[in-house]
């Protein structure tokens, strides 16, 4: 049975959701899992995407949820950090596997593949706006979102996160994210297995 990925984000419409499904699915054939392919259900609100996983799992579904950790993480695991800030319990049937963390937000990724968005946003776009000098995982999400929208101010086209994440995720460098981003790399290794 192919892994299915419960993940936060794509809004409330169809076109969002299938932007943010299409999104995830190249990211991972990016990654070179073309031949084990994860099927994405674009959940839509974080609530929504662990309600979600959590249906699927006495279906025994090979699920998987993927959420923003919306701070930093300093709990010893995933489950323990979204008991902490969300109150969410591991559902009966969850292994430790099976939940991932986008940290701090989805757009934390983006800071690994700094070339990714410099084309994106074209020749005005100024990098060095962008957060510097630390771990990314460790930028907390205002920082990463006001450091995308201000490197990309001057643009044709200043970062609307409904417009353009799906977009930016489409294109990033998977290797140089798993590299910079220890929880992305740690989702990649669960797929790949």
């Amino acid at each position: 049975m192919s892994k299915i990925v419960f993940v936060e984000g794509g809004g409330s419409t169809k076109k969002q959701q299938r932007a943010c499904r299409l999104a995830f699915t190249a990211l991972f054939r990016n990654a070179g899992l073309a031949g084990a392919m994860p099927r994405v259900s674009a959940s839509g609100s974080r609530e929504q995407a662990y309600e979600d996983f959590r249906d699927a799992l006495p279906a025994g579904s090979d699920a998987l949820l993927l959420v923003d950790s919306e701070s930093a993480v300093r709990a010893a695991d995933p489950w323990s950090h979204l008991q902490q800030e969300d109150g969410w319990e591991q559902p009966k049937g969850a292994g430790a596997n099976s939940v991932h963390l986008m940290v701090q937000v989805m757009e934390s990724w983006f800071l690994a593949d700094k070339s990714a968005l410099a084309a994106y946003f074209g020749q005005r776009f100024r990098r060095n706006v962008l957060p510097q000098g630390a771990e990314i995982e460790d930028i907390p999400k205002r920082d990463v979102i006001r450091g995308i929208q201000a490197a990309s101010r001057q643009t044709n086209k200043p970062y609307d996160k409904g417009r353009d994440s799906f977009a930016i995720l489409r294109r990033l460098d998977v290797s140089l994210v798993a590299a910079a981003c220890p929880h992305a790399e740690r989702l990649l290794d669960t797929l790949q297995s």
